[in-house]
């Protein structure tokens, strides 16, 4: 892992996975009402809710490599399951997508300070 430019605010972290949970707690329920042709745009919000969810338990350690080695580790898994989505395939997607994001934030130590909904 590269030596970042900025010390690791474990706060910041913590504030920026809260946004997201709560941004793809809105992007569900206006998903779920555009009904069936929206079904895509419900399974990456729930892709990306259930990512930092799974990631917050690990962001309380202000710890940057512990961070990176749940990323990793979350990477490494084979299936992701969670119900209420509508496609298996296309969410584990998401779901990878958003680990791989994540990693180059964590690497690089930024953009964890944009905490709009919209990003």
């Amino acid at each position: 892992m590269s030596v970042a430019t900025k010390p690791w605010d474990g706060e910041q972290i913590r504030k920026w996975l809260e946004c997201r949970i709560a941004a793809a707690g809105l992007d569900q329920a206006a998903a779920d009402k555009r009904g069936y042709e929206a079904q895509d745009d419900y399974d990456k919000a729930a892709a990306e809710e259930g990512v930092c969810r799974g990631l917050r338990t690990v962001a309380d350690k202000d710890d940057q490599a512990a961070f990176a080695d749940r990323l990793k580790q979350l990477l490494g898994q084979d299936e992701y399951r969670v119900t209420g989505i509508y496609d298996d395939r296309r969410f584990e997607r998401y779901v990878r997508a958003n680990l791989r994001k994540l990693t180059k934030m964590t690497k690089a130590n930024e953009g964890f300070e944009n905490t709009l909904r919209y990003q």
